[in-house]
């Protein structure tokens, strides 16, 4: 598997599926959410309405609706309460089921936000270093996964970790 860094806007990524940092409602929010369910047209909310909602740390998949990818994965990433309350631990799920899901869809190439690392208030050092580690230590038959940076800083860890 390759896994390479970016700095975009993952509604227009052109990877078979895209994951969403979504809410336990799977209902729209704000962030990469909102940005993701604008993009995908209200078809995707009407989708996600017969999900029954996601747990912290597990993952589930909709259509991808308008947007270029095939599938959108949700994932629901812990809030930052300190790091002891098993936030390292759920963070490393959301990546881990997410690519399970993407595997299970025959998705050969998947797009990942920072997740939690918005609203929910997760380090974005510590969040990057969990996104790569699980990446890397997770086997899997999707070919390739792109770590989306919103900003310049992600991208610089991302890419540091990911070394040459």
């Amino acid at each position: 598997m390759r896994i390479e860094a970016s700095q975009g806007d993952i509604t227009r990524e052109r990877v078979d599926a895209i994951v969403n940092a979504a809410n336990s409602s799977l209902l729209g929010g704000g962030g990469v959410d909102g940005a993701i369910h604008r993009a995908a047209g209200p078809e995707l909310l009407a989708e996600c309405r017969t999900l029954g909602g996601c747990e912290t740390g597990d993952a589930k998949a909709t259509n991808g609706h308008r947007l270029a990818a095939t599938w959108v994965i949700h994932t629901v990433g812990p809030v930052w309460r300190g790091g002891a309350m098993g936030e390292p631990e759920q963070l490393a799920s959301c990546y881990r089921r997410s690519l399970e899901v993407a595997a299970e869809l025959g998705a050969r190439s998947v797009a990942f936000p920072a997740i939690s690392t918005g609203i929910y208030g997760y380090p974005a050092d510590q969040a990057a270093r969990i996104a790569v580690e699980t990446v890397r230590a997770t086997a899997t038959s999707v070919d390739l996964v792109r770590l989306v940076a919103f900003d310049s800083a992600t991208l610089r860890r991302y890419q540091e970790l990911l070394g040459p």
